[in-house]
């Protein structure tokens, strides 16, 4: 830049207006802040927030007894939307070791679930199954992935593996639950 000396000698208060000289090779500007990609950033910061609730080696707390569910009220049942679902593809997502992606077709359209119960079924064994989905459950997102709907379940023993709910008689995809 024309000064006598190392850069990093200088200090900001020897620099003036006017002292750079004309013609004064100056090198290649760098950016200081890189352009971020949005897209790129949302999923790193989801990646975290998911390993800040979920971290590896979280020790599990003692079962403690079950607290009693608050009452809801009638009303707010009947908001719920249960559906009849026939599993047509089920796979495991990367990187995910609970998780498992599923095309479940609920009668007008097919939706994208993604649930929990990689650990208690193996994805091909439950392609042409019936289960029940909340139909009308907000999107969201997970691993990057959209879920629109959830499988319903429950805990069988003190470990938490999920049991499907599922139909001992044949009923069409679609079809609301009661």
């Amino acid at each position: 830049m024309g000064l006598q000396g190392a850069l990093a000698d200088v200090r900001i208060n020897q620099l003036q207006r006017g002292d750079l000289k004309p013609g004064t090779r100056i090198g290649k500007p760098e950016a200081v802040f890189p352009r971020v990609d949005k897209k790129e950033a949302w999923e790193r910061i989801e990646a975290m927030e998911n390993e800040i609730r979920n971290p590896a080696g979280a020790v599990p707390k003692p079962a403690a007894e079950p607290a009693a569910a608050a009452k809801i009220a009638i009303e707010d049942f009947a908001k719920i939307e249960l559906r009849v679902g026939v599993v047509k593809s089920a796979e495991r997502i990367p990187g995910a070791d609970k998780l498992l992606k599923l095309l479940v077709d609920i009668g007008e359209e097919v939706r994208q679930v993604l649930a929990g119960i990689a650990l208690a079924y193996a994805p091909e064994e439950l392609i042409g199954r019936k289960v029940v989905i909340v139909a009308n459950l907000a999107p969201r997102k997970m691993r990057g992935l959209e879920s629109n709907g959830m499988l319903l379940a429950a805990s069988a023993d003190a470990d938490g593996k999920p049991v499907l709910c599922t139909f001992a008689e044949d009923i069409p995809a679609g079809s609301k639950v009661k």
